[in-house]
């Protein structure tokens, strides 16, 4: 037996990321447009940066608090009061090393050997290893292309639960359809969990990245005193700190000790200077949120609409996050697909196979960039797209 086969099973069975593949592939490739990440071009604002390097110089480098700064989760936990209009105490936040950190903890309060997570996909692929890495089977359930839109099907999300299922993962607004659940479809997601007796895990990381107000509706806006209801976020997309890796949990507060205890053993709690930074975003970044959103909007509509232009993608402007996810008439391998495109259109996307065996052929492109950018690379697919027989 060889050195790799005494690894974990789980370990080994983790799966290559499609997206890093194709970055992989083309990174550093001389005039090549990157839209294959999930993140803006933007760099962190100084007001951002400069709240940790003050912490830095003044000697905040030592062990802290394991669930976050006090003035962090005050911050936060005032944060999600403005925004989504009710009570939340300090005591219901935790701060973890990023939002996948986030989900790693919350997986592995929840889930375990012989154990299911039920989630809605196509996804983000992370959150599928993750519970792969616990034990845990990931079942997925499929969104419904329209035409014109995606939708869940209520009733193939209550079909897919079975004994074994600890929780429903939901990513609203979604990555990478843009697929953002309305009002309705929160509350009968809810009522599914409480009928079954499971979590729901809301991961509402791209919810000020919504094109229908200021902010997507929320299972904030749905949720009783007693749901068994779970949070995950990060700090990454709105306030361009997708580098930092500072994310945050909110909970029930019975469960301070348990999440606690889990960063004690993976992380042991995130470095006090990277916490100043965070709370200068929270308590100064409103209006470069709503400059970013903006931007998002404007970009939305150039990309999109230069896609379904050619008459040959199956496009819709998305209604949150800041991504397009596209099907291209004849194209059946979204990898290979993405590996051409690399090599002779120069734009970086990331292949659909990557968040669902479901869209193999499709593409998804992050369009938070300049816009001059996002023009170019438009044309750029415009033209590779008329170029195929």
């Amino acid at each position: 037996m060889s050195l790799l086969q005494r690894l974990r099973p789980a370990a080994l069975a983790a799966p290559e990321s499609g997206i890093v593949a194709v970055i992989n592939h083309a990174r550093g490739r001389d005039g090549l447009i990157p839209l294959w990440a999930g993140e803006g071009d933007l760099a962190t604002p100084a007001f951002i940066a400069e709240a940790a390097a003050r912490a830095l110089r003044e000697g905040e480098t030592f062990y802290t608090w394991q669930r976050g700064i006090p003035e962090l989760r005050e911050a936060i936990a005032g944060y999600t009061e403005r925004l989504y209009g009710r009570p939340t105490a300090p005591d219901r936040i935790f701060v973890t090393g990023s939002g996948m950190h986030a989900i790693q903890l919350v997986l592995a309060a929840l889930a375990g050997e012989g154990d299911e997570v039920v989630f809605v996909s196509p996804l983000w692929p992370n959150f599928a290893a993750a519970a792969g890495l616990c034990g845990a089977r990931a079942v997925d359930v499929a969104l419904d292309w329209t035409g014109e839109d995606w939708a869940l099907d209520l009733d193939r999300l209550r079909d897919a639960i079975t004994p074994c299922t600890r929780a429903i993962f939901v990513n609203t607004p979604n990555n990478p359809t843009g697929w953002t659940a309305d009002a309705a479809t929160i509350r009968g997601i809810l009522a599914i969990a409480r009928e079954a007796g499971v979590f729901v895990v809301a991961d509402e990381i791209y919810s000020r990245f919504f094109y229908g107000g200021t902010r997507a509706p929320s299972f904030h806006d749905a949720m009783g005193e007693e749901d068994a209801l779970i949070f995950v976020n990060s700090f990454s997309k709105n306030w361009a700190m997708t580098g930092w890796r500072v994310g945050w949990i909110e909970a029930p507060a019975a469960f301070g000790q348990t999440i606690e205890n889990l960063v004690q053993y993976s992380n042991s709690g995130v470095a006090a200077f990277m916490q100043r930074g965070a709370v200068a975003a929270i308590e100064g970044g409103e209006a470069f949120v709503a400059e970013q959103v903006a931007r998002a909007a404007e970009a939305r509509r150039i990309f999109t609409g230069a896609l379904a232009a050619t008459n040959r993608v199956s496009v819709a402007p998305p209604a949150g996050a800041f991504y397009a996810f596209f099907a291209i008439d004849g194209i059946t391998d979204g990898m290979q697909a993405a590996l051409r495109i690399a090599d002779e259109a120069l734009v970086g996307l990331a292949p659909g196979g990557a968040f669902a065996p479901t869209t193999r052929g499709h593409l998804r492109a992050c369009f938070h960039r300049r816009l001059d950018q996002v023009e170019e690379s438009a044309a750029r697919l415009a033209e590779w797209i008329g170029r195929q027989p």
